[in-house]
């Protein structure tokens, strides 16, 4: 790949067009760090208002080495994919133990770091610390084989790597810099979704795909299986001022968070009233979560019960829990957000 005219257009572009945000504003090893993993699932406008609350509560490697993890949970709620959380004190943990609560600056030494892959190891590498790393995500990829007019598949990972190497060859002592610029480019220029704003980049002269004709045609990747789909019956079950939750197995989807009792396929409001001896019981609107290889297509049943004893012998270790309790303490993931809206009106 040659890429070597590509270096001083793109950072005069990214001079003058970058972005404010608080992270890139005070780009410490930490806060890049935090950015990175909550950016890897989580649009940018939409990550800020988190960053903040978790770096406001959890301002530095210690504090997050030894936040208990209900707290941890409860401060990621909204972010998904909760095992980045947990591998994020996992790191922290790790960086405390054995490089004395500093975050390691090269990239080999940060890839030994649970949760941290080739991408956010070479992100935390260049922006934090200045070191000749790439990082290669699905921005740049776009970015780089529209620029090239390259069909390989972007899902190869040998693919990865030889654009990672092709970068590091021509990447400037503005690493940091050269690295954000070409993600932010994939972002707000070279978009995925619709045409490309051909007209406002700064590479556009010697774009091949643009010189084609074929912007649409890149970048090349393997689709993805179809998704399997779900059925579920969520019951929310309320006693007097208190609501029933359960944590999930420790293992799988969701692993150990909370969330409202809920049984494999559908079952009528009847049945469900049957089962738990509900005084009263109401069809909720149903609820959609996608999740990467899953959908949940779920139903809800409001559930009133006059008290709660006999519950647990078929809701094992049901907890009683006050309303008002799900918004402070307990984390209960996106999937079931939809149904505590419905029973909040």
């Amino acid at each position: 790949m040659e890429l070597s005219s590509m270096t001083k257009p793109l950072l005069d572009w990214y001079d003058e067009n970058r972005r404010s945000m608080v992270w890139r504003d005070n780009p410490t090893p930490y806060n890049v760090w935090i950015s990175e993993i909550m950016l890897q699932q989580t649009r940018i406008e939409a990550a800020k208002s988190y960053f903040i609350r978790f770096t406001d509560e959890i301002p530095d490697i210690q504090t997050l080495a030894t936040i208990p993890e209900e707290r941890l949970m409860k401060l990621w709620e909204g972010l998904g994919y909760y095992n980045r959380a947990r591998n994020l004190q996992k790191a922290a943990q790790l960086i405390v133990e054995k490089y004395d609560g500093q975050m390691p600056a090269q990239y080999d030494l940060l890839l030994d770091l649970p949760g941290i892959g080739p991408y956010t190891a070479g992100a935390i590498a260049s922006i934090a610390f200045g070191e000749k790393a790439a990082a290669v995500d699905g921005n740049v990829l776009r970015v780089l084989t529209r620029y090239l007019a390259l069909d390989d598949d972007i899902m190869k990972m040998s693919f990865r790597k030889q654009a990672s190497q092709a970068l590091i060859q021509v990447m400037p002592e503005r690493s940091g810099d050269f690295n954000q610029a070409i993600m932010e480019l994939g972002e707000v220029v070279c978009i995925p979704n619709g045409a490309p704003l051909c007209e406002c980049c700064p590479l556009a002269s010697k774009c091949q795909a643009r010189e084609l004709g074929r912007q649409g045609d890149f970048p090349v990747k393997t689709e993805k299986k179809a998704r399997r789909i779900e059925k579920r019956t969520v019951l929310i079950i309320e006693c007097e001022d208190k609501v029933g939750i359960c944590k999930r197995p420790e293992t799988g989807l969701l692993a150990g968070l909370w969330e409202f009792p809920s049984l494999d396929g559908y079952i009528t409001k009847q049945k469900c009233m049957q089962m738990t001896g509900a005084l009263d019981g109401e069809q909720l609107e149903p609820v959609k979560h996608i999740f990467s290889h899953v959908e949940w297509h779920m139903r809800g049943v409001h559930l009133i019960i006059k008290d709660t004893s006999g519950m647990d012998e078929w809701i094992p270790n049901i907890l009683w829990v006050q309303k008002k309790d799900l918004d402070e303490i307990y984390t209960l993931p996106v999937a079931f957000h939809g149904f505590k809206k419905q029973i909040s009106k």
